[in-house]
């Protein structure tokens, strides 16, 4: 009995390992693309239009908030609490706009990860806070192409760090948040998947650190993770 059990070949063709995945929900800026220098520079721009100079201190709180919030942190940090949020956020726009579209470099691990876990059959999600007109400008056809479902930040109600945008996702798909991982890189995308009810994984940018939860798991790169490697999270 012992010689044919040995004798059964072990499969080698589950490209989770024997566990289990619901979806995979990506952020984008700073988890698959480069996007952060391109809001340093359209930040900056905002608070000198404005006359004055974005602190490192300001730069900071807005990584992985959207636009309304990002203008009211210029404001404030450049004491102009008389400027026209509108025309601030217009302004914003349109000089991330304007670097959005020349194109965006792919963070290390992210393109080939996003291909595998669409390979493995899983379902997978684009989940930003940032605006529809500039997920567009940055990624293009490849919205569509690559993601089942999309939520921006000009979609929901409140955005990151409140859990809408991924309790929409997980909606959209049809699945539980629970065996959904979430793929974060900013303290504020960090909260709103764990509110959800996702586990994460955590890639922080160097410059804001993500502190540490029950439901986070951190790598300092996504080179190398495997849909295997996110489907022990949901078991956790």
């Amino acid at each position: 009995m012992s010689s044919s059990a040995e004798s059964v070949p072990v499969r080698t063709d589950d490209p989770l390992g024997g566990g289990s995945l619901g979806a995979v929900l990506f952020d984008m800026d700073g988890t698959l693309v480069d996007s952060e220098p391109v809001w340093d520079e359209a930040l900056n721009e905002l608070a000198r239009w404005l006359g004055g100079e974005l602190s490192a201190a300001a730069r900071r709180a807005t990584v992985g908030t959207n636009v309304p919030v990002s203008v009211r942190v210029v404001h404030a940090d450049v004491d102009r609490p008389d400027a026209d949020p509108e025309l601030s956020a217009a302004k914003l726009v349109a000089e991330a706009g304007a670097r959005f579209s020349t194109g965006l470099r792919w963070l290390p691990g992210a393109r080939e990860l996003l291909a595998a876990v669409r390979a493995a059959g899983v379902p997978v999600a684009l989940v930003t806070n940032t605006e529809r007109a500039l997920v567009d400008l940055a990624l293009g056809p490849l919205v569509e192409e690559l993601f089942d479902v999309s939520v921006c930040g000009d979609e929901v109600a409140h955005s990151k760090p409140a859990p809408d945008p991924y309790l929409r996702a997980a909606r959209l798909l049809g699945v539980d948040p629970a065996t959904a991982v979430a793929i974060e890189d900013s303290p504020t995308g960090t909260a709103a998947a764990e509110a959800a009810g996702c586990p994460v994984l955590v890639v922080p940018t160097a410059a804001v650190p993500v502190p540490p939860g029950p439901r986070r798991t951190f790598r300092t790169t996504l080179a190398g993770v495997t849909p295997a490697d996110l489907a022990t999270l949901t078991a956790r």
